[in-house]
């Protein structure tokens, strides 16, 4: 097997640098992946799906300079692309599901509230999800998110704003919508 140059200079097989490539950044996409899909399964398959893209075609040369930028931008992209696929599906696979009465103690009337989130997120712009992830999922503060993303501390805010907003309004238009069925 030939060997390429990493970015630290030293010389590495490719599936050495693959593996450490994936345990270095693997959790980042994971936890995007989670917080944007709601589900761990979910978010194991975004994470699979990432990475065997990248096996499957050649790392560009630039690609190791900011891993991470790329692969938390492909994490919102194919996260949100599975919520919108399986927005319509109904899982009946569950049993759980519909073995219990819903009640005011159920966790399942949370769960329609996450659901109907994770569904107005799915409307929003990856752009916007993406800050949205990293300031309410991973907990960056608007200043890291703007040096994250190479924008300014004002476009960040105003983008959380305007998200939060836009956000609310899709909630209410859900609820409203869900009471006239």
């Amino acid at each position: 097997m030939s060997t390429v140059a990493t970015p630290s200079g030293t010389m590495e097989s490719p599936s050495t640098e693959f593996e450490k490539l994936f345990r270095e950044h693997s959790p980042l996409v994971y936890q995007t992946a989670c917080g944007v899909t709601g589900s761990p399964a979910d978010a194991e398959d975004v994470v699979q799906t990432i990475f065997l893209r990248l096996l499957r075609r050649r790392v560009p040369a630039d690609f190791c300079k900011r891993p991470e930028r790329y692969l938390y931008r492909a994490a919102i992209n194919v996260s949100l692309n599975m919520i919108r696929s399986r927005r319509r599906q109904v899982l009946i696979g569950d049993s759980q599901f519909f073995d219990s009465p819903e009640s005011a103690e159920n966790p399942k009337v949370e769960d329609a509230d996450t659901v109907q989130l994770r569904a107005a997120i799915s409307k929003l712009s990856p752009r916007t999800v993406e800050i949205l992830i990293l300031r309410y999922v991973h907990d960056y503060t608007e200043p890291e998110i703007a040096k994250l993303l190479g924008r300014s501390r004002s476009t960040i805010a105003v983008t959380l704003f305007r998200s939060r907003l836009r956000l609310q309004k899709l909630m209410r238009r859900a609820s409203s919508s869900g009471e006239r069925k």
